[in-house]
């Protein structure tokens, strides 16, 4: 249901990644089965109900990327794409970046990542790799209450995210996975309540000091990370995003980029 518009690898072929979801042998298998996450088979991370096996398989193939693509910048971020430009949203739980990303995905924009964006330090485009969008809690039933027609996996309890389901992408943003995107616009979403949903201007220094803070090989990369973080947001124009009601963020990410001029030309 997730993954059916993913190409299959030739089983014969050259991998970034082994991975498995186990099955963990004990008494409890036949009435409170438990998986573990494996990775070039060994086991990684804590033993789970069974019942979570897809977000674990998405939590550690997101692992995999984050700990391993050093040839990237790899930033945790949503990224998504239109008319070959890049939307890049950094922030923190909680903020609101899931649910935004699932609207803007689902009204037209191409879906480039949910959680990692990876910036390619040669040539300055950001590379993606959509997979299902992570919605928690309240997301899933705004989300799906706002797009009907939307697929998703049955939602679980977690420990460490409370309810969690899968949203399929569509399957344009699949068949594209391999087309880069200039970064065009930086923007830092936040969720409050009752709110008008609104752009507001973000200094080049404090997007730099959060880019740092999100990216998961920042320090890793040393001088080429520093650069890397700093030619990412040169490109790019950077704003704040507040908002409570996704019909009105999504009139304002209509015509983002009038807005976000707008906003980069105030006076500070």
């Amino acid at each position: 249901m997730l993954y059916g518009e993913y190409e299959l690898a030739d089983m014969n072929g050259f991998a970034d990644f082994h991975v498995e979801i186990r099955y963990v042998p004990n008494l409890k298998r036949l009435f409170d089965p438990e998986i573990r996450f494996y990775f070039d088979g060994m086991p990684s991370f804590s033993v789970l109900p069974a019942q979570q096996s897809f977000p674990t398989l998405e939590w550690g193939l997101n692992w995999c990327v984050a700990a391993h693509s050093h040839h990237y910048l790899v930033v945790h971020a949503a990224v998504l794409e239109r008319n070959g430009f890049a939307l890049i949203m950094p922030a923190p739980p909680g903020s609101g970046k899931s649910t935004l990303c699932a609207a803007l995905m689902m009204n037209g924009w191409r879906l480039m990542s949910d959680e990692l964006t990876l910036y390619d330090r040669n040539t300055g485009h950001i590379y993606g790799h959509p997979r299902p969008v992570s919605l928690k809690n309240r997301s899933i039933d705004v989300i799906s209450s706002a797009f009907p027609d939307s697929i998703m996996t049955t939602p679980v309890m977690t420990e460490s995210k409370g309810m969690v389901a899968l949203l399929k992408p569509p399957e344009s943003a699949v068949v594209s996975a391999t087309v880069p995107a200039k970064p065009r616009w930086l923007v830092l979403p936040k969720y409050e309540q009752g709110t008008e949903a609104r752009f507001e201007r973000q200094g080049s220094a404090r997007t730099f000091a959060l880019i740092a803070e999100q990216s998961f090989n920042y320090d890793l990369l040393g001088l080429d990370g520093f650069n890397a973080v700093g030619s990412l947001v040169d490109q790019c124009i950077c704003a704040k995003f507040t908002y409570s009601d996704l019909d009105e963020a999504m009139s304002l990410f209509q015509n983002i980029e009038a807005h976000l001029h707008e906003v980069a030309s105030a006076t500070p």
